[in-house]
């Protein structure tokens, strides 16, 4: 059995299906990176549709896709929830990543 090259948490999934159902779109999470922030590199959330070449990661009906240039950076990361109190926000765990933020959303590789 191969390993996900990425995966979208329980608790993620439920917040893309919230998130969703009120914006009346399909639960599609797609997640890109982009040059830029304090490290390097951003991670990008937003609804959308899968595309041809998308990487595909489901859980309970939930789908996160990422294109093929972006999961060489993000292979086998996982993409969760969390509710702080600083805020809430998708946060990506990345083996991938030499170094970060703070505030989780950009890296360097």
């Amino acid at each position: 059995m191969t390993e996900p090259q990425i995966t979208l948490t329980e608790n993620a999934a439920k917040r893309v299906a919230w998130i969703a159902e009120r914006q009346s779109k399909p639960a599609v999470l797609r997640l890109a990176i982009d040059g830029g922030g304090c490290a390097g590199f951003t991670y990008k959330f937003e609804l959308g549709s899968p595309e041809a070449d998308d990487a595909v990661a489901e859980t309970d009906g939930v789908k996160l896709v990422v294109d093929p240039v972006s999961l060489d950076l993000v292979k086998g990361s996982a993409v969760d929830f969390v509710e702080e109190l600083g805020g809430a926000a998708f946060r990506v765990t990345n083996p991938n990543a030499q170094s970060g933020c703070g505030c989780g959303s950009s890296f360097s590789v």
